[in-house]
């Protein structure tokens, strides 16, 4: 069981770190789409929010401020779906999808770290 874990945490630590490069790697084209979903201060949003997600992530990773690195990412998934990938508001059958297939995938990341944060509680 050991070993699944530890390939679980390379996983979606590595997921979050992957994303975190996104946010700093496009922060022009992100600031952008961040913007145009009514972000306040885009640009200063994508930056803090891909700090957020490297902390997340290598906290995952390392195992170490376990709680506070789970935490963050948490609110970051509660916040990001509501605010970027509203598809409830969306009308055009194929934006709505592609917004509706972010949202569920960011409950489901959301999950996870909820069931993490469960198992470092003991």
């Amino acid at each position: 069981m050991t070993i699944i874990f530890l390939i679980g945490r390379i996983l979606l630590g590595g997921y979050f770190i992957y994303s975190a490069y996104n946010h700093f790697a496009n922060l022009k084209s992100l600031t952008g789409y961040a913007g145009s979903k009514g972000v306040p201060m885009p640009k200063v949003a994508v930056a803090a929010t891909g700090v957020i997600l490297l902390l997340g992530g290598v906290s995952i990773l390392s195992g170490m401020w376990i709680f506070i690195g789970l935490t963050l990412l948490a609110l970051f998934l509660v916040v990001t779906s509501i605010m970027m990938h509203p598809f409830w508001k969306i009308t055009d059958p194929m934006m709505r999808m592609g917004e509706q297939i972010n949202f569920t995938k960011n409950i489901a990341l959301l999950g996870a770290l909820l069931m993490i944060m469960a198992l470092a509680m003991y």
